[in-house]
């Protein structure tokens, strides 16, 4: 069963999701929050495996509660996925740097929205889709200083290449494809690459690769 915890100061969108969600049988709501403070104090009481959060709320955004999570070793198996709307690609940007695993637009389809859950909640990142590239594009064109130059360098060849590749959005599948490998070979370099550079998950990896240098956004 997946454990979803929903924050949004919006009723009627707490109350949306949790109607579609309810109606699965492998999902289950196990709390609500209507702001960040609620959010945090509830992902530490209900430890969900997925925390569907909204970047503006109340008492304390979105992004600070993702960080907060994030920063907490007692909440790691908490994947947190933002809710957003379009025009707001800064803040998402922010939110995946703070440690979310990915995003949702606020109108997504109920088969993607669900599909998306599930995905998060095997603890993969929500980073195919293509308006995330562009995000990683538009906002990692100058990144702040490295914080994975020297961790880099710990990297074997093949571990570089893997990190590379799902920096530019591909999936195992085809990151396989790519290095001429087996599936479990690549999931076995991108999880040492993990480990070896402190990732909390795909998504920070991904940040990693693009602030240490070794991806170059496309519109540089």
């Amino acid at each position: 069963m997946i454990r979803v915890l929903l924050a949004d100061d919006q009723p009627l969108i707490r109350s949306g999701f949790r109607a579609l969600l309810d109606l699965e049988d492998d999902i289950e709501v196990v709390a609500e929050a209507a702001d960040g403070g609620e959010c945090l104090a509830l992902a530490g009481k209900h430890l969900p495996d997925v925390a569907l959060v909204d970047i503006r709320m109340p008492v304390m955004d979105g992004i600070e509660a993702t960080r907060r999570i994030a920063a907490d070793p007692s909440l790691a198996g908490v994947h947190v996925v933002m809710l957003t709307n379009y025009g707001m690609d800064e803040y998402v940007f922010h939110a995946l740097r703070a440690g979310a695993a990915g995003f949702l637009v606020k109108d997504v389809l109920p088969e993607d929205f669900l599909h998306a859950v599930r995905v998060a909640a095997r603890g993969e990142a929500l980073l195919a889709p293509a308006i995330t590239r562009r995000l990683i594009d538009r906002y990692v064109s100058q990144p702040p200083p490295s914080r994975a130059g020297g961790a880099l360098e710990e990297l074997t060849g093949r571990e570089r290449e893997a990190v590379a590749l799902a920096a530019r959005g591909l999936s195992n599948d085809e990151i396989a494809d790519r290095m001429v490998i087996s599936l479990s070979t690549a999931k076995t370099h991108l999880n040492r690459a993990m480990t070896k550079l402190h990732a909390r998950d795909r998504a920070q990896l991904v940040i990693l690769a693009y602030e240490s240098g070794l991806v170059i956004p496309r519109n540089r």
